[in-house]
């Protein structure tokens, strides 16, 4: 999802507005998912997991959006330990709303 096309669907991405977004359901469930993982990753329920699988992601799928998630959630954390802002230039437009939420 690269260019001017998806502006919109980028900018409401990195705001955390799925509903924004306009993604169709497995896409949204899955950024849920990996959500639930990066907030309270002990919330993740069997019936998410299931609910994911009746939208077509395999076992397979689920497990890597698992460990991508709690990578990135490793990093995050690090980042914050030591204090470590991304260059301006990669965020001009200040700190994205969903990195502020707690």
């Amino acid at each position: 999802m690269q260019g001017e096309a998806f502006g919109q669907v980028a900018e409401a991405l990195r705001n955390g507005d799925l509903n924004a977004a306009g993604l169709a359901e497995p896409e949204r469930l899955l950024l849920e998912f990996a959500g639930t993982i990066a907030r309270a990753a002990y919330r993740v329920t069997d019936e998410q997991v299931q609910r994911l699988r009746e939208v077509g992601w395999t076992d397979e799928q689920i497990a890597e959006a698992a460990y991508v998630a709690a990578l990135f959630s490793l990093f995050v954390r690090l980042a914050d330990t030591f204090d470590i802002e991304p260059p301006a230039a990669y965020e001009p437009h200040g700190i994205p709303a969903a990195a502020r939420q707690t």
